[in-house]
């Protein structure tokens, strides 16, 4: 199916978000933020808020909870709760980041078949990086990457193009060669701001809005369709 996006032809480089593209990482993340919020005498959020929260890093992650609500843009924490919550969520997901988090269904049949035409393949993610490595060890995904870039491994992050020219420049491939696979408008932003081929899914974390909305190139129900 992607091959209608390259003329026929498979694209050099497969780009792939991680949360609610690859994992549905929710679970853990939840539990990390609902231990946060008990530490700091707080109601726990529970999964489904943490799961409209998710897909903008760890920081607004926390932010979002700490407030108890999406839209943070006007709220000013107090830069020691903020300092301390955010603290306690870096060690509390630290602990599991893979123990209740589970690959969506057609993962692994679609990274073994990019793999067997030999199509390289990276991860761009708004993760902070020690998190990613710790989940893609944990399903052993590892292997199928040859870049792998977090929300701290460069200045900016998704929606901003930079990680996903970073990985083109490493992995020799033009933005014309390449395919990002998201979930979410920062990862369809991301591709189009760097150039490339967008394809999505609909089961991610898009807070609540179909991703149809974004206007991918290509929507799949699960990734092994891209094949």
């Amino acid at each position: 199916m992607m091959q209608r996006l390259f003329n026929g032809r498979d694209p050099a480089l497969v780009l792939f978000d991680l949360d609610g593209t690859l994992v549905d990482s929710v679970p853990d993340l939840a539990r990390a933020i609902d231990r946060m919020l008990q530490a700091l005498g707080q109601a726990p959020a529970g999964i489904e808020r943490v799961r409209h929260w998710v897909g903008n890093g760890a920081q607004v992650l926390v932010k979002r909870a700490l407030a108890g609500q999406h839209d943070v843009g006007d709220i000013e924490l107090p830069a020691a709760l903020f300092e301390r919550g955010y603290a306690l969520f870096l060690d509390y997901y630290g602990e599991a980041t893979a123990d209740q988090s589970e690959l969506y269904p057609g993962v692994i049949e679609c990274l073994d078949g990019l793999k067997a035409r030999g199509i390289t393949m990276a991860v761009v993610t708004n993760k902070p990086i020690a998190f990613t490595r710790t989940m893609l060890d944990g399903f052993g995904l590892t292997p199928y990457f040859a870049v792998v870039l977090g929300g701290d491994s460069l200045p900016t992050r998704k929606p901003d193009p930079q990680m996903l020219l970073a990985a083109m420049a490493e992995c020799g491939a033009t933005a014309a060669q390449s395919l990002m696979v998201g979930d979410s408008l920062n990862d369809v932003g991301a591709g189009r701001n760097a150039g490339c081929a967008v394809a999505c899914v609909p089961y991610g974390y898009n807070h609540g809005q179909p991703i149809a909305d974004a206007r991918p190139d290509l929507i799949v129900e699960r990734l092994d369709q891209l094949l």
